[in-house]
């Protein structure tokens, strides 16, 4: 089965908008990626500043890959030329990691 990672973003309400639209702009970045299978990016409704960067994958192999390749390119922003990084949004974060037991779907 599958294994999903989640990415627990803590950010200040200033910031939220900026995180939004920073992920708006990655469209594309991790969909065509070997083994990728789903992204979704959860907005707080209440009681707390995190956000949940929810991916799903294949297996732990796939996700390592796109750590190693993509997702490092595209983190470590300027490069020659390439000006100065922007601040992260979030004040910390961390990965979750689960191993998919069960899943349902809707029925038809």
């Amino acid at each position: 089965m599958s294994i999903v990672k989640i990415n627990v973003l803590q950010v200040p309400a200033e910031q939220r908008e900026v995180l939004e639209k920073r992920f708006a702009s990655r469209a594309g970045a991790v969909e065509n990626s070997d083994g990728f299978e789903w992204f979704e990016l959860l907005r707080p409704i209440e009681g707390t500043d995190d956000y949940l960067v929810y991916t799903r994958w294949r297996d732990e192999e796939s996700f390592q890959a796109w750590m190693e390749g993509p997702m490092k390119a595209a983190h470590q922003g300027g490069g020659e030329g390439g000006g100065e990084r922007p601040k992260p949004a979030s004040s910390s974060a961390a990965v979750w990691s689960f191993e998919v037991v069960q899943q349902a779907a809707p029925k038809s």
